[in-house]
């Protein structure tokens, strides 16, 4: 159960994937024009943000972009894909490790060392 609360690894089967997924729920969306707001718009939205989440993990970049579908003029911009691009850039950048520790290099003696 925890294993699903963290986003899932980024391959490049699933990115690909959920970009396919986000450019064809726009390309649907704007080939179906006006005619969307006879509710299958709501219902192409409701299964891209399932696909997408299943696809990247959960991110709250999905939630603003899903509510901005519901506005007739927004839908008919390319919004999955701009936000499924967005997200996938910012699991990428989460995904990088720090580089490694570099040990300093020894300070340079310029005679022998005494001890006392």
């Amino acid at each position: 159960m925890a294993n699903r609360l963290f986003p899932p690894v980024l391959t490049r089967r699933r990115i690909w994937t959920a970009c396919a997924v986000a450019v064809v729920a726009d390309g649907i969306q704007i080939l179906l024009g006006p005619f969307g707001w006879a509710g299958l718009d709501e219902v192409v939205d409701i299964i891209v943000m399932s696909i997408l989440t299943l696809l990247l993990g959960f991110h709250p970049l999905f939630l603003p972009t899903f509510v901005a579908e519901f506005i007739p003029t927004i839908d008919m911009l390319p919004t999955w894909t701009a936000c499924t691009l967005i997200v996938i850039g910012l699991r990428r950048k989460q995904n990088i490790p720090p580089p490694p520790k570099q040990n300093p290099p020894p300070p340079e003696s310029s005679g022998p060392i005494i001890d006392v």
